[in-house]
């Protein structure tokens, strides 16, 4: 069994950053640990289809987030071995909550119920990855089809149309414009992108997504200034994404300042331990600091997690030869 879990510190009276053992195992992955559930609304027991399901650990922390397909399924799987609780926040309707234990299991399966309640909070259901369940099923079914399309095909033009059909016969469907403006983010068409990523924010000024995606839309422009603004309004929204940390601890390192990204890696860490990109990042922070021995224990939990990732082949490259270097010392 694998013993591991590092922690990213920063002091910042000094460009000092460390990785520090917590004794967090990571299950052996030959032991599938996993939840299986199903929403459905109290009322008249329909499906609830792609609704936000978050998965924290019992100490705190969110472990995961999926969306449920058609038939209100979800699935969280490459789970610890410890307690957890499923939650579902939709506006309208009451939270819900379910405590799951892993301890003694290896699987576990979770029925929740949606009951309304009239006295609920104006949350923007958008904050929450809530699809707005007025969308006609024309419009649902050409969301559908466009992301199916955008999974499956390299070429992201048939998924646009079918999203772009979408928002034509929902012209408030929010949801398929975040779509929409990731995809064209990954052509490239840097003004479609960000039209259609505003757009959904002058729908849902609270759409934490939405602002992340304008985040990553500025990043990859290096417009610094634009992509930090955006990502510290959606952390405003949601301090607990490990996406949105992640994502300004990006920004800090392309600019180079290793003391400011540092605390926002470690808190995407302590978030979600098995974010593999996150201890990749971290690895490379810890190697600018001149941290070798850290940055080791980094690029392998990286490779531990995602041992066939993109960068996998250069993280291998990268251990070597930090392991050449510590041998000649």
């Amino acid at each position: 069994m694998l013993r591991m879990l590092f922690r990213f510190t920063a002091l910042v009276s000094l460009l000092f950053l460390s990785i520090t053992a917590q004794g967090q195992r990571i299950p052996n992955s030959s032991i599938a640990l996993q939840v299986n559930g199903q929403v459905r609304y109290a009322q008249g027991g329909r499906p609830a289809e792609f609704i936000l399901v978050r998965l924290e650990s019992f100490g705190g922390g969110v472990s995961g987030e999926t969306t449920t397909d058609r038939s209100g399924k979800f699935t969280f799987t490459g789970l610890m071995s410890e307690l957890y609780i499923v939650s579902v926040r939709v506006a309208g309707f009451r939270e819900v909550q379910h405590q799951v234990d892993l301890r003694t299991q290896v699987t576990d399966y979770v029925q929740l119920q949606l009951v309304a309640d009239d006295k609920a909070p104006d949350v923007s259901s958008s904050k929450r990855g809530v699809v707005n369940a007025s969308v006609p099923n024309e419009a649902r079914a050409e969301f559908e089809k466009g992301r199916e399309a955008l999974l499956q095909a390299y070429n992201a033009d048939p998924g646009i149309l079918h999203l772009e059909n979408a928002v034509r016969l929902y012209p408030k469907y929010s949801e398929a414009m975040l779509l929409l403006g990731t995809a064209y983010m990954d052509k490239q068409d840097w003004d479609k992108a960000e039209s259609r990523l505003r757009q959904v924010l002058v729908l849902e000024p609270k759409a934490t997504a939405a602002h992340f995606a304008l985040g990553e839309l500025y990043l990859r422009q290096k417009k610094y200034k634009a992509a930090e603004q955006d990502t510290l309004e959606g952390l405003k929204l949601d301090d607990r994404s490990a996406q949105g940390h992640f994502l300004l601890g990006r920004l800090y390192y392309e600019l180079g300042d290793i003391v400011k990204a540092g605390p926002q890696v470690g808190t995407t860490l302590r978030l979600n331990p098995r974010f593999a990109p996150g201890h990749l990042l971290a690895g490379n922070i810890l190697l600018r600091a001149r941290q070798p021995e850290n940055a080791l224990a980094e690029f392998e939990a990286y490779l531990y997690l995602e041992p066939n990732g993109k960068y996998s082949e250069k993280a291998r490259e990268t251990v070597d030869r930090i392991k050449q270097a510590l041998a000649k010392r």
